[in-house]
């Protein structure tokens, strides 16, 4: 098991069970021992599904199992079975597959792993080579004439298992490609949504290295006041003191904000992105927060008009807040609608909800910082800077979010108005 993997152990196991099933669909084509059967293309497609074991020894073990099953497939439907006789006219059905398996290994098929109609090409070649050797097996026992005619069959018949087979390889390929891509989508929306995250932490972090500034300037500023007055010497060295120690923070937090910038500009897949996109991402991503929630969901996304590529982290950290905050806002089940359209030189993003809205006297408070209305389980507030965190970045871009009065008075609906050109892709 450390040479083979389970995958090539389960597919020889696999291979000893259907191909001698599959060669019961037979026909003959020579003489009544000579048999054409589908036992032929099924074992060349398990071999070529093998990775690490070599093909002679699947064809040592297929043979005996093909020979096995016939002469037990006899000994069970006939009253009068000789084992000697049946041996004899079955033994050439090894030779077959040991044949195939030797010339499979021997031309090393693996090399052309990528190269699918060389495949097919060479393991016509290899099936007419194997049946022309058993033939040749039987010829001791059974004198045979092969007519020019028979041969042309072999090497249509031959050609027809190449065919299938490749059409069967074919299609593995496009699913474990399409798996792939899959995968691989996955991946890069969750390493978009993670660095979207990081960018949304980078600029709270920026916030936080202003405040530093402004307190160690004010703290200074209280330093050199106290130091003119006698009397208060003491809470001078305090205050200076209270710089220092705030400007250490101040470098320290230069430095996280440092890599943190490094790490969102060295790792990001790209800058850029189409804003279908875009909304597919926040979509999948909260259709497993709303799921994690124990929430039933309906997402509907409309755009319009033409749009360029905009920049990823900022639209991303911009509608995933918002629908983020609209799936906590929602009790159990609802509607998040996200419509997008495009309005001379400046995209809307317009996100609302059928969830239980914003009250009146509440509406003046949503976007500071610090402010909620949603609690867990537990009666623990949330943090409350979603919207104050949207407010920021959209102002810090020139442009306007609002609360928007609904006709109907049920949910609550945002819309969020930005310039593309401080969001768009240049040149």
């Amino acid at each position: 098991m450390d040479t083979y993997t389970k995958r090539d152990v389960y597919i020889v196991a696999l291979m000893l069970i259907i191909v001698p099933l599959a060669g019961e669909w037979k026909f003959y084509l020579v003489n009544e021992t000579f048999r054409i059967s589908f036992g032929a293309p099924t074992f060349f497609f398990f071999l070529l599904l093998l990775q690490r074991v070599p093909a002679v020894l699947p064809g040592f073990l297929t043979g005996i199992a093909v020979v096995f099953f016939r002469m037990l497939f006899e000994g069970t439907t006939q009253s009068h079975f000789d084992w000697a006789a049946s041996a004899l006219e079955h033994y050439s059905s090894f030779v077959y597959y040991f044949t195939y398996s030797v010339l499979f290994t021997l031309i090393k098929m693996e090399r052309f792993h990528n190269r699918t109609l060389v495949i097919g090409g060479i393991g016509m070649v290899i099936e007419v080579a194997a049946n022309l050797i058993e033939l040749l097996s039987q010829y001791v026992f059974f004198p045979t004439v092969i007519t020019w005619g028979a041969l042309q069959e072999m090497f249509m018949v031959a050609l027809s298992h190449s065919f299938v087979v490749l059409s069967f390889l074919n299609m593995i390929k496009l699913y474990e490609a399409q798996s792939r891509e899959k995968q691989t989508r996955k991946q890069n929306e969750h390493m978009l949504m993670l660095i979207s995250n990081l960018y949304e932490e980078s600029l709270h972090l920026k916030k936080t290295l202003q405040s530093a500034e402004t307190i160690t300037v004010k703290s200074f500023e209280l330093y050199q006041g106290l130091q003119s007055i006698e009397q208060e010497q003491r809470f001078a060295k305090q205050a200076l003191i209270i710089a220092g120690e705030v400007h250490e923070i101040k470098k320290d937090n230069q430095r996280i904000f440092a890599g943190l910038r490094k790490l969102i500009s060295d790792e990001n897949l790209t800058d850029y992105m189409d804003i279908h996109q875009l909304a597919d991402i926040v979509i999948r991503s909260n259709e497993k927060y709303a799921a994690l929630l124990g929430k039933t969901i309906h997402f509907a996304v409309s755009i319009e008009g033409e749009h360029p590529h905009y920049h990823v982290f900022t639209m991303l950290s911009l509608i995933n807040n918002m629908v983020a905050n609209a799936v906590e806002a929602i009790q159990d089940d609802g509607v998040i609608s996200i419509y997008v359209t495009r309005e001379d030189e400046q995209v809307m993003l317009k996100i609302s909800d059928n969830g239980p809205g914003v009250l009146p006297r509440r509406r003046r408070l949503i976007f500071k910082p610090g402010f909620t209305t949603k609690y867990n389980h537990a009666g623990a507030p949330s943090t409350g800077i979603g919207l104050s965190y949207v407010k920021e970045v959209v102002e810090e871009q020139q442009g306007e979010v609002a609360l928007l009065d609904e006709a109907d008075g049920a949910g609550a609906a945002f819309l969020i108005r930005l310039p593309i050109e401080s969001i768009r892709e240049k040149g």
